[in-house]
């Protein structure tokens, strides 16, 4: 399904098989996403979902087909430049947070910043307005352990979005969180795709979670069964 916009990541024919059990996690699948979109993709475990988000973010390269970034060839590119492309143009959260528990949160959300050499004071000046954005300023100096399943979260998204990435990919994030804290972090989501026009891609088992966003693609068994747009 098209939106008019010009694709910022489309996969073509793509497939995925690991040697290991003979498994095709995904089977000749093609599909876009246009820049500012956003998505959720939802289906029973096992389905591909996180292989497919994998793909999307750069994470792995495909069996077969094509994986294209801005109208270029990034699938099959070396794992290095994958990574150059995550750094500047991917926000990855995750279900389990992924914080780093011997840094404190400024720390961690720091550390996309220092990968990508900004300078120590436009560091210290982006972590400080992130953790404010996500309203954790007063908790800079906590270590994951010290702070909620929301906070850290929360923590988690200002690091996803701290070198201003065009692709957000949210893989179950609310999977582990209260209904109260999931409602804070979707708001979070959505906000920063609508502010930056960031795509946003969210894999989730979760029917309020998934009518956040504007299109809907279910799983099954490594293909796309269905793509639509909300009504």
């Amino acid at each position: 399904m098209t939106t008019g916009k010009p694709p910022m990541v489309e996969l073509t024919q793509v497939t995925k098989r690991y040697p290991i059990g003979s498994v095709t996690a995904l089977d000749g699948v093609s599909f876009a996403i246009a820049a500012g979109a956003s998505v959720s993709i939802e289906g029973p475990s096992g389905c591909g979902k996180t292989t497919l988000l994998n793909l999307l973010g750069l994470l792995d390269s495909p069996t077969s087909g094509s994986v294209r970034w801005n109208g270029a060839a990034a699938g099959s590119l070396p794992e290095r430049e994958r990574a150059r492309l995550r750094l500047s143009g991917v926000g990855f959260i995750f279900q389990r947070f992924h914080l780093l528990p011997t840094l404190t949160a400024a720390e961690n959300v720091e550390l996309p910043l220092r990968a990508a050499r900004r300078p120590g004071p436009e560091r210290a000046a982006r972590v400080a307005e992130l953790l404010e954005r996500v309203g954790l300023t007063g908790r800079a100096r906590a270590y994951p352990h010290e702070l909620s399943g929301g906070e850290e979260q929360r923590a988690a998204v200002a690091r996803a979005l701290a070198n201003g990435p065009g692709l957000l990919l949210a893989d179950e994030p609310t999977g582990e969180l209260d209904r109260t804290n999931a409602d804070a972090v979707l708001d979070l989501l959505v906000e920063a795709h609508r502010e930056s026009g960031a795509a946003l891609v969210i894999v989730t088992h979760n029917p309020d979670v998934a009518a956040r966003a504007a299109r809907h693609l279910r799983m099954q068994d490594g293909r796309i069964l269905s793509d639509s747009l909300a009504e």
